[in-house]
């Protein structure tokens, strides 16, 4: 028998000052059997990072073809394709020949920026994909904010983001390294 995700519940409140964007969400998040609470909790501050009205999370590790989280436009086509972890290249030009700006955010400290020397080159050609890396320690500590019900506030200003519950409080700031062509 297969196993089933667990559901978890979030409200997030995020004051973007860099974008500007103020919005309160309500999600579901289904957390795959094969995710653990830091990948999850990376999910949802790229959700916070890129936040709109219409961004939604996929099936994500259920399906392949899916990124981790996408902005659709009315016409169905792909705005803003958002990724986690460390993406092959063919995944990473698929993505980029399919919507309009792409967005990874790798998280896994040493691999990640292994991934990166390799990738760097390659992904610099592509020239509507930004790449962050969140720091290893900053996903420590977002995944011990993990609760089946959560209520979170998200401040970024001037590249400083600040993740608070009701007792703790996370800042981190982004490694940025590459951004797309404007």
């Amino acid at each position: 028998m297969a196993l089933k995700s667990t559901i978890f519940k979030a409200e997030l409140s995020v004051s973007d000052m860099d974008r500007p964007y103020y919005g309160s969400h309500t999600l579901t998040i289904a957390q795959h059997p094969s995710e653990n609470d830091a990948r999850m909790m990376v999910r949802l501050l790229a959700f916070a990072c890129e936040a709109s009205e219409t961004l939604a999370f996929t099936r994500g590790l259920d399906e392949p073809d899916e990124p981790d989280l996408w902005d659709r436009k009315l016409t169905g086509d792909i705005e803003h394709w958002v990724e986690l972890g460390q993406p092959d290249e063919a995944r990473l030009k698929r993505a980029a020949a399919r919507s309009d700006r792409v967005t990874v955010y790798a998280y896994s400290g040493a691999s990640a920026r292994e991934w990166w020397k390799s990738m760097a080159g390659k992904a610099g050609k592509l020239r509507n994909v930004t790449v962050y890396n969140v720091p290893a320690d900053a996903v420590d500590a977002l995944a011990a904010l993990t609760q089946r019900a959560m209520r979170l506030s998200v401040t970024i200003q001037d590249g400083e983001i600040w993740v608070s519950d009701d007792d703790r409080n996370v800042q981190l700031t982004l490694d940025v390294l590459q951004r797309a062509a404007s």
